[in-house]
Order: C-alpha cells, then sequence, then structure tokens
C-alpha cells in the first residue's frame, strides 16, 4: 500500500496574502528586513500580521521589545497574537524567552509552524510576513506544505558570498513552486556621516543583477545604517520615525515595492498567478 498523500495546504480564513522572507544564509538581516517591512505596511495602512518563523533564533520579540506572553482562549484553545506598533505577532521567544535554546527535530518544527499558522487569531489582514530561518531547510518546507504562499521575498547582502547562498534560496523556492516577489538588497551602501558620500561595505548591486539573472523583480537596496542597527537592538524598529526620516526611506520605498507586486498578483488572472517565475 502506498502511504497516504499529505493534505494540501490550506488557505488562512481572512488573510489575503501570506510572505514569506527568506535568505540563504545567516546574517545578512533578514529578521532586520521582515520586522521593518511589516511594520512598514501597517504604516502605510494595511492590516499585518508577522509570524517569527525563526525557531532557532527568534528575535522577532527583541527588535519589538515585546515580552508578554500570548494568551489563549476559548473552547479551541486559540492563541491571541500580541498587537506591536499595530502589527499583530507571534513567536516561539515568547513562549521560551532568554537563552535557552530549543532543541527540536523535524516534526516538532513542523507541529509549531502548523499551530503558529492554523491556531493563532489572526483575524482579517492584508499580508502575514513570515520570517524564515537561513537557509532551506524544514521550517521552508513545513510553512509551504500548511498554507498556500503568495509568494517568497529574497534577502541577500551584495557580496559574492552572500549571493551564492541566495542563488540556492531561489532555487528552493522555484522547486517547490513558490512564486518569488522579488530580491531586496540590505546592507547596499553606507551613507559617510561626514562627506555624505555612498561607501560601497559589501560591493553594491549584487542583488538587483542576480535578480536579472533569474528575471525576478528587484525590490530595492536597503542602506546600511547605524541607526537601523539600534532600532533593533532596543525595540524601536527604524521605520517608526516615517517615511520622511532618511535613515528608513529605503525601507519604506521597498515596502511599497512589496504591496504593488502584491497588487500585481491579486489582479492577475489565475492561470498568470499559477504560473512560477
Amino acid at each position: 500500500m502506498h502511504p497516504p498523500a499529505p493534505p494540501s495546504p490550506q488557505p488562512l480564513p481572512g488573510v489575503e496574502a501570506i510572505v514569506a522572507v527568506g535568505s540563504g544564509k545567516g546574517g545578512v538581516g533578514k529578521t532586520t528586513v521582515a520586522v521593518n517591512l511589516a511594520l512598514a505596511l501597517a504604516r502605510l495602512g494595511k492590516r499585518v500580521g508577522l509570524l517569527d518563523g525563526d525557531v532557532y533564533g527568534p528575535n522577532v520579540p527583541l527588535m519589538l521589545n515585546a515580552r508578554e506572553t500570548p494568551k489563549v482562549t476559548g473552547p479551541e484553545n486559540r492563541i491571541i497574537p500580541l498587537e506591536i506598533h499595530g502589527v499583530k505577532m507571534i513567536s516561539v521567544g515568547l513562549i521560551n524567552p532568554g537563552d535557552k535554546p530549543l532543541v527540536w527535530r523535524g516534526p516538532m518544527l513542523h507541529s509549531v509552524i502548523r499551530q503558529f499558522l492554523q491556531q493563532v487569531d489572526w483575524g482579517q489582514l492584508d499580508a502575514l510576513i513570515v520570517d524564515l530561518p537561513p537557509g532551506t531547510g524544514d521550517v521552508a518546507l513545513s510553512l509551504i506544505q500548511t498554507v498556500p504562499l503568495t509568494g517568497a521575498i529574497v534577502v541577500s547582502t551584495p557580496s559574492d558570498v552572500s549571493l551564492q547562498d541566495a542563488r540556492k534560496a531561489i532555487e528552493m523556492f522555484r522547486q517547490v513552486k513558490v512564486e518569488i516577489l522579488g530580491m531586496v538588497e540590505n546592507m547596499s551602501y553606507f551613507v559617510c556621516p561626514h562627506c555624505r558620500n555612498e561607501i560601497d561595505v559589501f560591493s553594491k548591486g549584487g542583488a538587483e543583477r542576480t535578480a536579472r539573472q533569474f528575471e525576478l523583480p528587484f525590490l530595492g537596496s536597503i542602506e546600511l545604517d547605524p541607526d537601523v542597527r539600534r532600532g533593533g537592538d532596543t525595540g524601536k524598529p527604524i521605520v517608526l520615525e516615517g517615511e520622511e526620516s532618511p535613515h528608513a526611506r529605503s525601507l519604506y520605498a521597498f515596502a511599497r515595492n512589496v504591496a504593488a507586486r502584491l497588487n500585481e498578483i491579486r489582479a492577475a488572472p489565475p492561470e498568470t498567478v499559477l504560473r512560477i517565475q
């Protein structure tokens, strides 16, 4: 006898779009990008949720200064996400705070991702942003098996080392038939505070060239700025300063490009949406 086929991904009632933010490797600022994207979209008038899927390194609570334990309610034990700066958020870091590591195998990872998707009371959302762990492992596959993703964003720095792994992430999403919304280049350039000249610390333009190579949209270049790092470390992400802040401008431009891509997909005929880039 053949084993039963796994259940098909089920949509989340009330959630219009589910967007995975991934990278082929760590250290590229993926969580910083995901957190600021969620907050920027909320500031632009969208109803947004943020799922911290980086189970082994759940940094979203630190970046949002979130310390409260989520409440559970009703006969079905629905989890109530925290709401911070207008964004609904859930993270394993709220359940397992501090420095104690989680030593979990694949089935437990799949279970917690499924629970965070299906048992959390997300309500009505325009977009649920999912911060994936680095790489192409179990959490990404669990997400794809549980819900139909609207698309994925690949984060990379301009360096060749980072781009080598970003290409693996692109191929992984294509292999599992997830549309890629585009690539974003984080830590793209540094503006000298004294002379105001741009300094390409990690080179520049590599992600845009890679996006062109793979025929993907390029979603923007995000500045390498100490205030972006400081905002994440203190629980006050830089986009909270508003779109006119020079330090947040590149992140808002990126968020507007993501919103435009989601609108394109929503407006496209079904057969076009199903076509994998």
